[in-house]
């Protein structure tokens, strides 16, 4: 056991310093405006966050390329992109000797059929039934594409750079275009792209190289990587542990460990054993692996709620930081509270709207958390209380508006 603590600094392996091991997992802010720019409302989001006191705030996915969103409204970094507001956003969440990392990220597959008629991913194999009601089948990527997708993430993390963003992430996990090119269950190529694990994480490999290309030595790189899909024949703990050991040999920064996908969300704590949630890291088991094997600091997600839980499993030694989320959508001063030492707890619970069936249906722990962002960034303090059932609605209503309208940033 270690004397670590949430309240110790981090010097990271390119010389960063981060002040504090609370970070903030990214969750999508999906409030980027029209032209797929960012607006004064992330100034006014990250700006509260970074005054909670959490040493490293990364942010929602920004997607590399417009014609493939996750989201109606994903901000976009890209050629020909000219966005303004992306400066006055990381000026806010430098504050306070904030770091603040911009999550990069390509959907593949994972783009709704509103916003893509054909998307792409490493080959063409449709998400399971029910998804693929949402879903398109993908056309397989050329490797003149894939290529060119490797390029747009050292672009935009460029651009990060230049706008004044301390760092950035690429997300590797929860079924998007990196994680399928991981998993031999969307990745079923013949060519050097697919087959072995060393060969479906040369995608992700290409990725960081070109970034540090760009970025330089001084500057963090790290990714969100599944601990497993946990999916029968998917991405293992042996394949994560490989690329793991890989990429913190190629110089990771700081590698999130998380864990499954759209299929099976395990990372919202779906199907997670009450032992598990009691250790309050969900992946704990995973990191303690992965900890005999790397060098590079690991942030480890997914349900810690108090700062003993917290500062239980930094003083392991199995983790350098811990990640929270949903916890500070909810009260943005959550890190003050457990750095100042106070027995505090989080304010996340279960969600339902009452209704069994729409539980099933619609992505509570998205939507509903995403309402209380935006609250954030127009100025306003959360809603515990707002009606689950309310976010519901509100997303069938914009989702509908979204497909007629087509709207695409």
């Amino acid at each position: 056991m270690s004397k670590t603590n949430i309240s110790d600094s981090l010097m990271l392996p390119c010389g960063a310093t981060i002040k504090n091991r609370i970070g903030k997992s990214a969750m999508s802010e999906n409030m980027g405006s029209k032209g797929f720019v960012s607006n004064r409302s992330f100034e006014t989001l990250y700006g509260r966050w970074a005054d909670g006191g959490t040493g490293l705030l990364i942010t929602g996915n920004v997607m590399v390329d417009q014609r493939a969103l996750g989201e109606a409204h994903n901000v976009v970094i890209e050629k020909g992109i000219n966005d303004p507001c992306l400066k006055l956003w990381a000026n806010a969440g430098r504050k306070n000797d904030t770091h603040i990392w911009v999550q990069l990220n390509h959907p593949g597959k994972q783009s709704p059929k509103f916003l893509s008629k054909l998307p792409v991913a490493p080959s063409a194999i449709p998400l399971k039934k029910p998804l693929s009601r949402v879903f398109n089948t993908p056309r397989e990527l050329s490797e003149s594409e894939i290529l060119e997708i490797i390029e747009r993430f050292a672009f935009a993390a460029k651009v990060c750079k230049e706008s004044g963003f301390t760092g950035v992430q690429i997300h590797g996990a929860h079924g998007y275009l990196v994680s399928q090119f991981l998993s031999p269950t969307h990745n079923q190529r013949t060519d050097k792209w697919g087959g072995t694990i060393e060969n479906r994480m040369r995608f992700v490999s290409e990725i960081y190289t070109a970034i540090r290309v760009e970025v330089g030595p001084d500057f963090p790189i790290s990714i969100k990587l599944n601990s497993a899909d946990f999916q029968k024949g998917g991405f293992t703990m042996e394949d994560s542990m490989k690329v793991v050991k890989h990429l913190s040999e190629l110089g990771m920064d700081l590698i999130e460990i998380s864990g499954g996908t759209y299929e099976t969300p395990v990372m919202t704590g779906t199907n997670v054993k009450e032992s598990t949630k009691a250790r309050e890291a969900y992946f704990l088991d995973y990191c303690e692996e992965v900890r005999k094997i790397v060098k590079s600091p690991l942030m480890l997600t997914g349900g810690f709620r108090t700062s003993h839980g917290m500062n239980e499993a930094l003083a392991s030694g199995v983790c350098d930081m811990v990640g929270i989320a949903r916890s500070l959508a909810i009260n943005p001063d959550f890190s003050n509270e457990l750095l100042s030492g106070k027995d505090v707890a989080s304010l996340v619970k279960p969600l339902t709207t009452g209704f069994p069936f729409l539980d099933r249906t619609f992505p509570l722990e998205i939507v509903w958390y995403t309402d209380q962002i935006h609250l954030l960034g127009k100025g306003q303090d959360p809603n515990s209380k707002r009606s689950p059932l309310r976010s519901v609605f509100s997303m069938i209503l914009e989702l509908g508006m979204s497909a007629v309208k087509k709207v695409r940033g």
